[in-house]
């Protein structure tokens, strides 16, 4: 099997050494690719504009392609899925209107209230001032989200009403989001822990993962500004076996459903981030695809043939039975340039990329890299995603972190607590 995966970070690129072990899989077109993902078996990078959609499928005719796997949600929020499928393309990842489970937090809260799906209460907002409204009389600590895709940093926890207000004028007054914040929903500040449960399903069938938790903050302790993840461990010992058949049966199952009582049958890999709190589920927030930098944690426990379950999903034959867990735990860490997330630099030479391969059941993931010449530099705010698998959290934590030392770059940075709330249990 011919494989084409859209991508260039750190998910992508766990996607990539993942499909690769497949004995099904015989090539695996990487568009566009990065360094890392040049080096996984059977991969070869190929330089084409993800944004041209029809561009793509030309690509997936030509090559005889059988499986189209897109990585990030901005390709799926602009409907690749639709334009594949349409020229009879098999595509793992939700159609147009399916996608708008992430593409809009509006649509996404809406649909949420009238399938009675738990998760706080809201208000969207068309204006500033019905915005900062709503805040006035709900109080604070409140929740302002922009409305559509911002790169997982759309969103803010306001503590005080300054900070609330702050975020509003940052989203719809001086745009910094662009038109994803033209429209804000504000809700409820839900208390608990968070975990990300993400689920295979061919638009019936859903298919629970093992949970991961993301640290979204930058700095130690999960303080400062949020960012598109510093880290992430699976499994996530919040998310018992019990919360996880809640979660199936309360929030997975019934949205899936929803959205086919829509007729917008969602089929893919659906994301759910929620609050745990006592025996209490709620989501926070749907994502269309995997997480970024959960896959890097999730995906080396899959035990299956990755390959095999997306083509399930994609032809409507999903079992759970495809789907095998390792009996082991996952730690990944997410080394960033100096700055990230707010001003950084790139082209910083990675050095030690060798010396970590001397580690052994551990990946070194490309996020934000490129080739120029035969040395690989920095290109982006998450550069790596350093993962490694053991019997348990603490030593795949420490493993994680003796691979992180071999490798040098100017001005990295990474959190030294990744893990640490399963740690303190």
């Amino acid at each position: 099997m011919k494989i084409l995966l859209i991508g260039s970070g750190g998910r992508e690129h766990a996607l990539a050494w993942k499909l690769s072990q497949s004995e099904k899989v015989e090539h695996i077109y990487c568009v566009p690719g990065n360094p890392g993902m040049a080096t996984v078996p059977k991969c070869e990078n190929v330089a084409l504009d993800t944004a041209d959609l029809n561009c793509l499928a030309d690509f997936a005719e030509k090559n005889n392609v059988e499986l189209t796997v897109v990585g990030p949600e901005v390709p799926l929020v602009a409907g690749i899925a639709d334009v594949f499928e349409a020229r009879g393309l098999a595509v793992f990842g939700p159609k147009k209107l399916a996608a708008q489970l992430e593409g809009s937090k509006s649509f996404s809260k809406q649909l949420m209230a009238k399938y009675h799906i738990p998760t706080a209460f809201f208000k969207v907002c068309n204006t500033a001032a019905e915005a900062k409204e709503f805040v006035r009389m709900k109080g604070v600590p409140i929740v302002v989200k922009a409305d559509g895709l911002a790169a997982g940093k759309g969103v803010v926890v306001a503590m005080t009403m300054e900070e609330a207000f702050d975020a509003v004028d940052m989203m719809m007054g001086d745009k910094k989001f662009g038109a994803a914040g033209a429209r804000v929903v504000v809700e409820e500040f839900m208390e608990g822990e968070e975990a990300s449960l993400l689920a295979f399903t061919d638009g019936k069938t859903v298919v629970p993962m093992i949970a991961a938790q993301d640290h979204k903050r930058v700095y130690d302790g999960d303080k400062g500004p949020n960012t598109g993840g510093m880290g992430a461990y699976a499994p996530a010992p919040v998310m018992t076996d019990a919360l996880k058949r809640i979660a199936t049966e309360t929030i997975l199952k019934p949205v899936v459903n929803a959205l086919q009582a829509e007729r917008m049958p969602y089929k893919g890999c659906l994301y759910a981030g929620l609050m745990i709190n006592g025996n209490s589920v709620k989501v926070v927030e749907f994502n269309c695809r995997f997480g970024d930098p959960e896959t890097q944690a999730v995906l080396p426990l899959l035990d299956s043939d990755l390959a095999e379950i997306m083509l399930a999903c994609t032809n409507g034959t999903l079992k759970s039975d495809m789907v095998r867990w390792k009996d082991e735990a996952a730690v990944c860490v997410v080394m960033a340039s100096g700055g990230y997330p707010e001003k950084y630099d790139n082209g910083k030479q990675i050095t030690g990329l060798n010396d970590a391969k001397s580690i052994l059941d551990t990946v070194v993931f490309h996020a934000g890299t490129k080739n120029i010449g035969d040395i690989v530099v920095t290109n982006g705010g998450r550069v790596l995603g350093v993962t490694a698998v053991r019997k348990t959290i603490a030593a795949a934590q420490q493993a994680a972190y003796e691979t992180v030392d071999k490798i040098d770059f100017a001005g990295k940075y990474f959190r030294k607590d990744i893990a640490w709330r399963a740690l303190k249990r």
